[in-house]
């Protein structure tokens, strides 16, 4: 009996895609962050197709900050091409549960400061 592509056990495991976002300035922060995910995501602008769920490495650059951010998320939300009131086209990463997101969310909201209770439109909402 030979194993089939569908068997869990041969089958190639997925591996999440790996995408790098740069952060330069507060104002970019402020409209990629999405606060209202349980713990905290980013909007990571991106062309290429996503279903919600897709696990996602995201390696985070935030400003002047020389740490990097690697968060292993997954798609929250989508942003279509073409969408209402011309959105850039992109993906939500929900940050995980984990000391990585947590400290991601932390370090992002430290930044922000009093600009998280602002009303101004992000890539989001």
């Amino acid at each position: 009996m030979s194993a089939s592509p569908s068997d869990p056990i041969t089958a190639p495991v997925a591996r999440p895609t790996v995408l790098s976002l740069a952060i330069k300035e507060k104002a970019a922060l402020y409209a990629a962050y999405m606060p209202f995910l349980k713990n905290g995501g980013m909007f990571v602008p991106t062309q290429k197709p996503y279903k919600i769920g897709d696990e996602i490495y995201l390696i985070l650059a935030l400003m002047d900050d020389v740490n990097k951010y690697p968060i292993a998320g997954k798609v929250a939300w989508i942003t279509p091409p073409g969408a209402h009131n011309n959105k850039a086209q992109g993906i939500g990463v929900h940050f995980p549960d984990d000391d990585s997101g947590i400290r991601t969310r932390l370090r992002i909201e430290e930044i922000l400061g009093a600009a998280l209770r602002s009303s101004r439109a992000t890539h989001t909402l």
